[in-house]
């Protein structure tokens, strides 16, 4: 598929749970959604997977002054991903690069109590996870969590988003057992142009559903979702 347009993030998990339907019931299975806007994507598909939910903290780390650009990010263990494109255009020196990490870790922590409550991370060893995000540009976060999640010894890695440039499908992979792309636009300019309804995901949509799956014993075909069938974001 080239081109979709998606009424909002949960209606694109939904898409993405149809082509992701292969691992429905298969045990080992584990959804991770990436905040914020992954989560309430990933919530639809763990839902229709009869898989469980859970979160994995990736941060981006921007361009001081162009906060919206990308030079790399920064994921759960510390693990950093650099788009050295943008730190050598930009004459970005380490220390700037450093201290940008230094607060994108500060707040991942925080983000991690917020969002895991009394949770605690499962045990990732062995497991198939799927990783989804509500689209990539760059790929940058993407990359950074695949990275972090690989010295985990998980058996497999699926990179699931709803709409990607063609090319970081391609790029992405390299780096994983499968990638599951439901729209490539030509040409691509953002995420949100996938999109009719692209409100940022709040940190309390991320924690109730984080919160209603926990409680389900992992969002399968029986369990309720927060605010209705639509998008909370």
């Amino acid at each position: 598929m080239t081109d979709r347009l998606f009424q909002d993030r949960r209606d694109a998990g939904r898409v993405l749970a149809g082509l992701l339907a292969h691992y429905r019931d298969r045990p080992g299975v584990v959804v991770l959604g990436l905040p914020r806007g992954g989560v309430p994507v990933a919530y639809e598909i763990a839902r229709a997977l009869a898989a469980p939910l859970d979160v994995f903290l990736v941060h981006k780390l921007g361009v001081p002054g162009h906060e919206e650009l990308a030079m790399g990010a920064i994921a759960d263990g510390g693990v950093i991903v650099l788009n050295d494109d943008i730190i050598d255009g930009r004459g970005l020196s380490p220390e700037t690069v450093e201290k940008a990490a230094e607060r994108e870790r500060r707040a991942m922590r925080r983000r991690e109590r917020l969002y895991r409550e009394a949770r605690t991370m499962p045990d990732l060893a062995g497991k198939t996870l799927i990783v989804v995000d509500d689209g990539l540009a760059t790929g940058a976060s993407m990359r950074a969590a695949i990275h972090a999640l690989g010295s985990l010894r998980p058996a497999r890695i699926v990179a699931a988003v709803p709409a990607a440039p063609a090319s970081t499908c391609r790029e992405l992979a390299e780096l994983v057992d499968e990638v599951v792309c439901a729209s490539t636009p030509s040409p691509f300019f953002a995420v949100g142009q996938a999109y009719v309804d692209f409100t940022q995901t709040g940190d309390t949509e991320v924690r109730e559903l984080l919160r209603a799956a926990s409680e389900a014993g992992g969002p399968g075909a029986g369990a309720q979702s927060p605010g209705g069938s639509g998008a909370g974001a």
